[in-house]
């Protein structure tokens, strides 16, 4: 058994989802286990540098990881051809740039997403990376998710029947930071620094929807900002520019009908952040980030409206949890070491650019349905 280096540039990991899933607790969590194992029984051990614009923080990250490299030149970071592979998850405006100049640098590639902020830059991406002949993939987090591999489950199984529609709710209240700190950045509100939970949720959805239930081929979406005031971090108000709620209807290769909200300006009386409630013709399903409920068509209540009366059934009690395949490691951990295999020995993955592409179509989709008060086709993309 032998141990091969996989040298990493780690763009973005002072943020909260780079730092927190993406170093913590899937890089450092890898290093800490001694690696990924290949099939030949070789171990790959990721070594990273870290790289960010602020030196104080970014070597102090580093130390308290047990990580030897940082630096806050990226274009040296490149030009070390020891260094393989690149990572961003850093701002979402200047990611197509930074992933084109790394693709140029012979670099493989893997990121957040959305992978840019507008439909072109998306499959620009796609044409550099076909021509630089690297590997590429793209963080799609939640298909992870124990609770949502479970509902997979279910489909693989066949539970559902014919999948009917599914309704999904995403988000909670985000507080505008006069009161009480807000559990979001500033950013995230400004149209100037790629704000907004469309652009930020429709990547999300089109990969949930694409994967599990059937290729989004059209939506109907609905913005709307809610809370147009806002205090930012240094307790200084400002004007939140963008769309912080969505409403999208979809419709799925199939037949099914999807709808999702997303919302930062909503109080949680659901069983989780996100819930994902799926109807077939044979039996429905609730899942969340953890959990997922069931109900089969033979053990599904029969209600009968009366508005007079108090409500007999116990509607929550007539489902039952569905039971997990083992341990669920972290979702973000798990992709990466799918995407370090894919590296290492050509193991698949499906998770690429032109994947990244499709929610990013989604995103122009849903803001021009919004603007139009329409419904938007999305056709098969073209390379």
């Amino acid at each position: 058994m032998a141990q091969q280096r996989l040298g990493i540039i780690m763009n973005g990991v002072t943020g909260r989802m780079g730092m927190n899933q993406h170093l913590i607790r899937s890089i450092v969590a890898i290093r800490a286990q001694g690696g990924v194992a290949l099939k030949n029984g070789d171990r790959v051990m990721p070594d990273p540098i870290l790289v960010g614009r602020n030196a104080e923080k970014v070597q102090q990250l580093a130390k308290t990881h047990g990580i030897a490299r940082w630096t806050t030149d990226l274009d040296a970071a490149l030009k070390d051809k020891k260094d393989t592979l690149f990572f961003d998850a850093a701002t979402t405006q200047l990611r197509a740039g930074l992933l084109k100049k790394a693709m140029k640098a012979g670099k493989d590639i893997y990121c957040e997403k959305p992978v840019a902020d507008n439909l072109k830059d998306a499959l620009d991406l796609v044409r550099v990376a076909k021509k630089a002949g690297i590997k590429h993939g793209v963080v799609q987090d939640k298909l992870f998710l124990p609770g949502l591999l479970k509902l997979k489950m279910l489909i693989d199984s066949g539970f559902f029947g014919r999948i009917l529609s599914v309704r999904g709710e995403f988000g909670y209240w985000v507080f505008e930071g006069d009161w009480q700190p807000a559990q979001r950045p500033s950013w995230n509100y400004r149209k100037k620094d790629g704000g907004g939970i469309i652009l930020d949720m429709l990547c999300h959805w089109r990969y949930v929807l694409d994967n599990l239930f059937g290729e989004v081929e059209s939506v109907s979406c609905l913005g709307a900002t809610h809370i147009p005031k806002r205090w930012d971090e240094d307790g200084k108000p400002y004007t939140n520019d963008v769309d912080d709620a969505a409403y999208a209807t979809f419709q799925l290769k199939g037949g099914a009908i999807a709808h999702i909200n997303s919302s930062w300006c909503t109080r949680v009386r659901r069983d989780d952040l996100v819930t994902f409630h799926v109807d077939g013709t044979l039996g429905s399903a609730v899942a969340g980030l953890q959990k997922c409920w069931s109900q089969a068509r033979v053990n599904t209540p029969r209600p009968v409206w009366n508005p007079d009366v108090p409500q007999t059934i116990q509607f929550f009690d007539t489902w039952s949890e569905v039971p997990g395949l083992g341990n669920y490691d972290n979702g973000f951990k798990t992709e990466w070491e799918m995407f370090i295999r894919h590296l290492h020995e050509d193991a698949p993955f499906h998770w690429t650019l032109l994947e990244g592409a499709k929610g990013v179509q989604l995103v122009e989709a849903g803001l021009k349905s919004w603007k139009e008060r329409r419904w938007i086709d999305v056709p098969a993309l073209k390379v």
